[in-house]
């Protein structure tokens, strides 16, 4: 949940995440299925609070998670809810980006949020006070770095790193993009893309998420097990679209 692009491709676009996490958090679950009330929900789960960094719904909408607002915070726990069950309570709503205008975050710790809802991609951001969601262009590649780890001109290096790399694909597959992230950097384990601060603080997993028209196809890579997961996602419930 701490390094996330987004990158379109013709017919289909990719989601993918690093989740960098303390060495004394509890190994998270790969993605499952799991169904709620607003249908079958796709996300791999937190071992520790039970909520998720990334998710998908049946409908097609698709959120990840990223710790931080917009700038590095002093936690001051204990909070009334974890980011991660505030991500699942997000996606069970037919519109996630709409519902973060309106639901409750008095006393959660800031956040953003990348949401592909009903077709278009936002960004969504509470900085603990307040929050701030703006539509981006879903024909724009995109690179978000957590701002509790990485400060401005660390979070511009990788921007360039990403800017480069994507400057030199011809095509692109999920297995490239989930290569960039396993790999890209400049052997500066404290900010590379797979990060490692001195196993108090390192890169555990890594999710890619290709999403298509009818479906969409999650990989997830186990950094600690050494596992590689893949779970495939059928689009059953289209989401209900304006009038």
């Amino acid at each position: 949940m701490c390094t996330v692009t987004y990158i379109p491709a013709h017919d289909k676009f990719f989601l993918t995440s690093n989740r960098d996490e303390k060495h004394r958090r509890s190994a998270a679950l790969p993605p499952q299925e799991y169904e709620f009330a607003s249908g079958k929900i796709y996300f791999p789960k937190d071992g520790d609070a039970g909520g998720s960094w990334l998710a998908v719904h049946e409908n097609g909408n698709v959120i990840v998670l990223l710790n931080g607002g917009f700038e590095k915070h002093h936690p001051r726990p204990p909070y009334r809810k974890s980011r991660g069950i505030i991500l699942l309570d997000l996606i069970q709503n037919s519109y996630p980006s709409e519902y973060f205008r309106s639901i409750n975050l008095e006393n959660i710790e800031p956040f953003t949020l990348v949401l592909f809802d009903h077709q278009q991609l936002c960004e969504c951001r509470w900085d603990g006070e307040r929050k701030h969601s703006k539509l981006l262009d879903n024909h724009q590649p995109r690179i978000w770095s957590s701002v509790t780890l990485y400060d401005e001109q660390t979070i511009e290096k990788r921007t360039e790193w990403f800017k480069n790399w994507l400057a030199e694909q011809t095509r692109i597959s999920q297995d490239d993009i989930l290569h960039f992230h396993r790999f890209a950097g400049d052997g500066d384990r404290h900010n590379d893309l797979l990060m490692n601060r001195g196993g108090q603080v390192f890169t555990v997993s890594i999710t890619g998420i290709e999403i298509e028209k009818s479906g969409a196809t999650i990989k997830y890579l186990d950094l600690i097990a050494n596992k590689r997961h893949i779970l495939p996602v059928t689009f059953e419930k289209a989401p209900v679209t304006h009038s």
